[in-house]
């Protein structure tokens, strides 16, 4: 597959994941905002966008400036319009990999967010964004039921599983911060919880877990190390993993040597399958969840570096020799 081809598979998925990711919370947070348990729109910029950037909306911002600077503004390179116009031309580029029904859904998902500008006004942001993260759902479910789980399914996996683990990592780190300074046990706190279980859409799996409790602990415990929940960190890495070994060389399969993207994602699940909860909790969830995203994206750049660089070969002395000779005996040939 072409270095070029396989990039546009990787991110079209990323884009996807981050469009979707961002309709999930903001159709979480009118959720809980009817609770009473939430406290205005920073936390979701915090999560879904770069709160640094120019243009970003006030800690005081009223939620119509939210929500544009979360769905259409071109000052927020991460809100949902940019992200599936920008998976739309990545899918563009590798249209012969894919199938024609993603195409079309991403075509329909694409369009619904065109225009949406007036339809989430007029219909409800609510509603709306549900549609979004719906469509973005149905997206996945088309392609792995459409498409061959060869190399080009690798690549989108590998995409999909990077963003998402980032994603539960920048939901909790935001998140547990706002429960921590609540009072344990009370009904405020408890309402949290279930806003950040809702925002990796956790509540439901969670609740059937045997032994989960409604705690700080068990809550971050579960998003980060259950094995089987799609979104915990630990889950998603495993698929990064297995994507990586999918399309690694004949040499890579048989155990000759690990590539860079396989060791660093190896280091990261053996050191966080280890990790003890209750003793980072009581030294603090943040410094660990830090380290996490960083290695993350370190193994995104290794990812880059491995399969989606272009090199430029230069030429050995002796061919470039060669090749001056060769141009000074045309010139000699039409003087």
């Amino acid at each position: 597959m072409l270095s070029r081809v396989a990039e546009s598979l990787y991110w079209m998925a990323r884009y996807v994941e981050r469009a979707e990711a961002v309709s999930r919370l903001v159709a979480v947070h009118f959720q809980a905002l009817l609770d009473g348990g939430r406290r205005g729109w920073q936390g979701v910029v915090q999560i879904g966008a770069d709160a640094a950037l120019p243009g970003a909306p006030a800690a005081d911002a009223g939620e119509g400036a939210v929500l544009e600077y979360l769905f259409s503004d071109p000052h927020n390179p991460n809100c949902v319009l940019a992200c599936l116009r920008r998976a739309r031309e990545n899918a563009r580029g590798a249209r012969d990999q894919i199938s024609s029904e993603m195409w079309e859904q991403l075509n329909r998902l694409y369009f619904l967010a065109r225009d949406g500008s007036s339809a989430w006004r007029a219909q409800g942001p609510y509603r709306f964004f549900r549609q979004v993260r719906d469509g973005s759902q149905a997206f996945e479910g088309v392609a792995n039921a459409t498409m061959t789980h060869g190399e080009a399914y690798a690549f989108i996996q590998l995409g999909r599983s990077l963003e998402r683990a980032a994603t539960t990592l920048r939901v909790l780190g935001v998140r547990h911060a706002e429960v921590s300074t609540l009072e344990p046990g009370t009904v405020t706190a408890s309402l949290e919880l279930i806003a950040l279980l809702k925002s990796c859409s956790a509540f439901e799996p969670f609740r059937r877990h045997r032994g989960s409790t409604l705690q700080p602990g068990p809550v971050a415990e579960y998003l980060l190390l259950n094995p089987q929940f799609p979104r915990a960190v630990l889950f998603c890495l495993s698929r990064s993993a297995e994507a990586v070994d999918a399309v690694a060389p004949p040499s890579r399969r048989s155990g000759d040597r690990l590539d860079g993207p396989a060791r660093l994602l190896g280091r990261l699940q053996a050191d966080l399958a280890y990790v003890d909860v209750d003793e980072v909790l009581a030294g603090g969830l943040h410094p660990l969840l830090d380290s996490l995203l960083g290695r993350i994206y370190a193994v995104h750049e290794e990812v880059t570096r491995t399969y989606f660089n272009t090199r430029v070969i230069l030429p050995s002395p002796a061919a470039e020799g060669a090749r001056q000779q060769q141009q000074q005996q045309q010139q000699q040939a039409r003087a």
